[in-house]
């Protein structure tokens, strides 16, 4: 294959699955501090491959800036993801930590996949890959009962989700005779020519929306982030996102005439609204966040039913800003967490003096997912929300303002027992690599907040090579 540099950053990833896959059936104990390291160098892979354009395997995978955009988010998630996992409590031998992150590099190989599919059923193997290599790294954390109960509900809620997708892709090949959505945006998409088609295609939509955790398809998330361990939490709250929301933004971008909007609009009110009232009264920090995640789901809807290249890239932008927020949040929670238990709101108390740093980040974690400025946080909701006023979807903006003062009072919360609550808790003892990570993710959550314009530029230069 004449094109195969376009495959890079997937080629790079196999790599890195053979040789964890070689460990993990090895009987020798090999070590595995070379694995951040190795992801790291993903992310400047992918940054190369920005320039990557072309069609690979017989035009079912489309290499463009961004396919590539999402790769790179990727792998920053990934490398992110294992330098957290390392403190996997229930990691207890090399072996098991290969099988372990073999299945992470798995499940990140599927996103990689789904970032550039644009064939209906690549595009579902791909999701497949992504879902079946989550399910087995959420039941880890075997000492908690609330591990195995939450990885059953994630992978029947997913059974069901995934089976609907697949008759939504039977039903659109029946009636439009093929699978490609290239070939499938230059098709009529009335009611009258191709009512089963849309009906398709609404199925097919729900299996990506399931992973986005948007009402109603939300029930898995607060309690996955709750059972499972910390580092796995961190996982499943941010890179099944990147996956879902590449998809959607394609679909969306491919086929702007299907009227579903509405009925989209209707789901984000409702899980933004859902997502920030239930998220006030919890005290579990994880399970706040799984409810945060589900009207941060009804945010990203916004630039969705705009349909827009302006709407479009915001919600590109909102994964970066999603990621990197997120990202950082967790990793005070995994440091703060000593021996792998839940952290509560309480135990946020004194933070500030038992490590500055990781009170730091928490607070910028909080007022980016709040939308506070000056935070990248701040800018993706403005972005969502200017870019569906005006094409009929003014009272969802409405919404999702009031919904946006509401979600500040539960994250700065957190800031508050960080900062104005005393204790009489130890000192953490962390490592400089964990302040410098901590530090790299807080700065990013600002700067790119104070300084948006390059990536946004990209992003709206890249959605416009969508749009038909």
């Amino acid at each position: 294959m004449t094109n195969l540099h376009l495959f890079l950053p997937e080629l790079y990833l196999i790599a890195i699955i053979i040789i964890l896959f070689l460990q993990s059936i090895s009987k020798k104990n090999f070590s595995l501090k070379w694995l951040p390291y190795a992801c790291f160098l993903g992310i400047f892979i992918s940054i190369y491959s920005l320039q990557f354009k072309g069609i690979l395997f017989f035009n079912t995978y489309k290499i463009d800036a961004l396919s590539q955009f999402f790769k790179f988010l990727t792998y920053l998630g990934l490398s992110i993801c294992v330098l957290n996992a390392f403190k996997n409590p229930a990691l207890t031998s090399s072996v098991k930590k290969a099988d372990y992150f073999l299945f992470m590099a798995f499940s990140s190989l599927g996103i990689l996949f789904l970032s550039s599919a644009i064939e209906i059923f690549t595009i579902y193997i791909a999701l497949e890959l992504t879902s079946y290599s989550l399910y087995i790294l959420v039941p880890l954390k075997n000492r908690e009962p609330k591990a195995v109960e939450s990885a059953i509900k994630y992978m029947l809620y997913g059974a069901v989700a995934t089976a609907l997708g697949l008759y939504g892709a039977s039903y659109i090949l029946v009636q439009k005779h093929t699978t490609f959505l290239t070939t499938l945006a230059t098709q009529s998409w009335t009611w009258d020519s191709s009512a089963l088609a849309i009906v398709g295609f609404g199925l097919f939509l729900l299996s990506f929306l399931y992973k986005l955790s948007l009402f109603p398809f939300h029930f898995w998330s607060p309690d996955l982030y709750e059972g499972t361990s910390n580092e796995t939490a961190t996982f499943a709250a941010t890179m099944p996102k990147i996956g879902a929301i590449i998809i959607l933004i394609r679909l969306i971008s491919f086929m702007p005439s299907i009227e579903l909007k509405t009925t989209l609009a209707i789901f984000a009110a409702f899980s933004m609204t859902y997502g920030n009232l239930v998220a006030l009264v919890q005290k579990d920090i994880k399970r706040l966040l799984g409810y945060s995640t589900i009207s941060h789901a009804g945010y990203m809807i916004l630039g969705l039913v705009a349909g827009t290249p302006k709407g479009l890239s915001a919600v590109a932008f909102y994964a970066l800003a999603y990621i990197l927020m997120n990202l950082a949040i967790f990793w005070v929670i995994t440091n703060l967490s000593q021996q792998g238990e839940n952290i509560t709101i309480d135990n946020l108390k004194g933070l500030y003096k038992r490590e500055p740093f990781l009170a730091f980040v928490l607070a910028a974690a909080a007022f980016g997912l709040a939308g506070i400025p000056p935070t990248i946080g701040f800018i993706g909701k403005f972005l969502l929300l200017s870019s569906a006023w005006g094409y009929g979807f003014n009272w969802l903006v409405i919404i999702g303002a009031i919904n946006t003062a509401i979600a500040i009072f539960y994250y700065l919360n957190l800031v508050r027992f960080a900062y104005t609550k005393e204790t009489n808790n130890p000192s953490l003892d962390i490592s400089f690599n964990c302040r410098l990570v901590a530090l790299a993710l807080s700065i990013s959550i600002v700067l790119i907040g104070i300084i948006p314009q390059n990536i946004l530029h990209f992003l709206i230069n890249s959605v416009n090579q969508l749009i038909p």
